[in-house]
This record gives C-alpha cells, structure tokens and sequence, in this order.
C-alpha cells in the first residue's frame, strides 16, 4: 500500500482549520517547525506579536504575519532602549499591518505626532491603542488616531502631558464605542473636555483621571450620570477639586461601580461615603481613600458592614479611624472576602480592632499596618492572633501591593 503524504492530501484551508484547534501558543510554534508550508500557514494564522524591530525587520514581519491582530512594541521604563520605535516604524505599521485592532506603545519616548497621524491615515480597524508616556504626543497626532480609527473602545495617554480637551472632543465626535480611557497626568484636562467626552462616549466603564488636578466636582458629576450603568472603574488620585458632589452623583447613578480611587480628595467626608456604600453595596470591590482626613469610623464601618464584596480597602492616613471601626463585624452573618487593607498610618488602631477582624475575615492576604505604633509584630503574637497562612502583613516594610 502506498504511502500518503499529508501535504498532497490536506489544502491550505484544511490544514489552517487544524491549527486554529490549538489552544496553546507553543503547539502552535511546534505546528509551523513541520515544514516551510506548515511555517507559512502558522505565519499567516498568527494573531498576536511583541517585538523589537525597525522598519526592515517590520517590513519582513508584515509580510509573514498578514493577519496580525495585536501588536505590541512597548518598552519598560528600566528597560528601554535608544532610540526604540520611531515614526518611520509607525509609517511601516500603519502600512503593512492593515487588519491590527490592538497596538500598545508605550514608553515609546521617540514618536511624535507624524507617526500618529500614520496610525490615524493607516489603522481603520485599531480598536486599543496605549501610548502611555509617549511624552512627545500632542492634540496634534490624537485628533488624527481619533478621525481615522473610529472604532477605538480602548485609549490610554497617561503622562502625555500635552493632551488638551480638544481630544476628548474628538473623542466624543469620532468615537461612540469607547469603553476605556487613561488619561493619569494629562493636567490640561478640565470639567469641561469630561463634559465634552461623555457627550458622544457614553459606554465608558473605565476611566483614569488620577492627577488630574483641574478636574473637579462638575466633570465627575456629568460623567457619573451620562454613563451610568456601564461605569465600573473610575480613578482620581489627587483629584483635589473632588469632593462630596461627586460622590453623592456616583451613589445616585453609578450603582454598577466596582472600583474607586479617591486617594488625596481630602474634601471628602463621612456622608457621601456612606451613601456610596448603600448604593454600591453589592458592586464595590475596590476602594482606595488614603489621605482622605475628614473620613471617621461611621463611614468606614459602613463600608465593611454594606459592601460584602469588598475585596480591596485602603484607608491609610485616616487618622481619626479607631477600633470602633470593627465593631459591627461582630453583627454580620457571612465572612468578610476582604483580601487586602491598608491601615498604615492609622495612630488610633490597635491590636484589638485587628482581632475583631480576623474573627470575621479568613480571607485576608495583605495587611499593612506601617507607622501604626499599637499595632507590632510582637503585640499581636502575645494577643494570640492568628493570620491567615498565606497573609503578608507589612509591619515595617515597604512591600507593594497596588489597587
């Protein structure tokens, strides 16, 4: 009997077929190392790519990846290299990589505004786009990424210092499917560009305006309410102009929310927090309000005793907040699931209150308690508490466990 070789038997369409079977990233590197037919089909097939190279070498790589979907040349800070991607890549790109829908560059410090408007002339089809410290960016190339690449849902521009609210502008105009919005630093943004934003782009569930210094109550308020059921995760860190208004607006008509920074906003009071936990009382996950000097016990108390989903909580610098925080633990039904809390800072709290909580909450994985003098390593062994196995709890140290 004859022998049957696959290749004579199985088209192109077959053998493609075949390898979109396989789930893991490394068969399919050991499907295309078969032969150079097998190679091309793999090449063809391949969705996503990260990678380092300059316009010959991308050249070769659209030519081998035609049906690249993802693409992602970004550069860490402690590792990043000169002069990295540059504008005549992003012409390269915008031309050769015609179905990419995700593009991630950032701390790409070399491209300017030309290679922006390459992006916005070339990439109809992009839908992420992170340009996160790509520090030579202004209005300029954004409004073209905006006009060209309408079907954006995902954007981030934090630390492009240069964004103004004409941006958002074209946001609003080109943009209607946008979902995701980073804009931490972009200090020219101001009450009206969010007014601006949301007019158009009402299905934001994320947006970062964390240091964000010139936005204030209005722009929260208008954001809160124009996209209110799809609002999940809102950020704003050092936000000084936030105060109770925008929480209040949150409580009214953000009822989905899941995670809040309001770190620094210290305007912020016990009323509006409680409010928030009433209305968020099954959504909230993560909240973030260090440094927030006018919260007390009744709205931290409310926060742990409403929100049983809450998985993240840090209340650092909350001077004022006691022991007595704790003490409607002791009243609930269910475990806590609270993971982390950061209570550094926290003069007030003591060994006591952090064993009223874990008489409540076996889920705990981090505590930070630095700079809490009655709270130490050697108080809590003598008080008999018992942490949870896998619990870091930071007594001295600086370990770093983010929101």
């Amino acid at each position: 009997m004859a022998s049957i070789c696959i290749n004579d038997t199985l088209t192109d369409d077959e053998l493609g077929s075949i390898l979109s079977k396989l789930e893991n990233d490394k068969d399919k590197e050991i499907f295309g190392l078969v032969c150079k037919r097998w190679l091309g089909l793999q090449s063809i097939e391949r969705k996503r790519l990260a990678a380092r190279a300059g316009p010959h070498m991308l050249q070769k790589m659209a030519a081998r990846f035609s049906r690249l979907i993802e693409l992602d040349l970004s550069q860490s800070i402690s590792r990043s290299f000169y002069p990295g991607v540059t504008d005549s890549d992003l012409a390269v790109i915008a031309d050769g990589f015609r179905c990419l829908k995700v593009l991630n560059l950032q701390n790409c410090k070399g491209i300017t505004d030309k290679g922006m408007a390459s992006i916005g002339g070339g990439l109809s089809s992009l839908q992420s786009l992170n340009v996160c410290y790509c520090r030579k960016l202004t209005d300029k190339g954004l409004l073209a990424v905006a006009e060209g690449s309408q079907g954006l849902r995902s954007l981030h521009l934090d630390g492009c210092k240069f964004v103004t609210d004409e941006v958002l502008k074209a946001l609003s105009k080109n943009c209607p499917n946008l979902e995701e919005l980073g804009l931490q630093g972009c200090t020219s943004i101001t009450d009206c560009g969010l007014a601006d934003l949301v007019s158009g782009c009402r299905q934001i569930h994320f947006l970062d305006i964390n240091k964000c210094s010139n936005v204030g109550d209005s722009g929260v308020s208008t954001v809160s309410e124009a996209c209110s059921s799809f609002m999940k995760t809102l950020k704003l860190l050092d936000c000084f102009r936030v105060g109770n208004k925008s929480i209040l607006s949150l409580a009214r008509f953000c009822e989905n929310l899941e995670t809040l920074i309001i770190g620094g906003c210290r305007d912020i009071s016990d009323e509006s927090i409680k409010s928030l936990a009433v209305s968020c009382r099954s959504s909230l996950k993560n909240l973030r309000m260090d440094w927030c000097l006018n919260i007390s016990n009744s709205s931290i108390s409310c926060i742990l005793t409403e929100c049983r989903n809450l998985e993240d909580l840090d209340i650092g610098c909350c001077e004022e907040v006691t022991d007595a925080v704790f003490h409607g633990l002791g009243a609930m039904g269910t475990e806590m699931r609270l993971k982390v809390l950061k209570i550094s800072n926290c003069p007030k709290i003591t060994v006591a209150g952090i064993g009223m909580l874990l008489d409540k909450c076996n889920s705990l994985e981090y505590l930070d308690v630095r700079s809490c003098p009655h709270i130490t390593k050697s108080g809590c062994d003598v008080a008999g508490l018992q942490f949870p196995d896998f619990c870091k709890v930071n007594f001295t140290g600086s370990l770093n466990v983010l929101l």
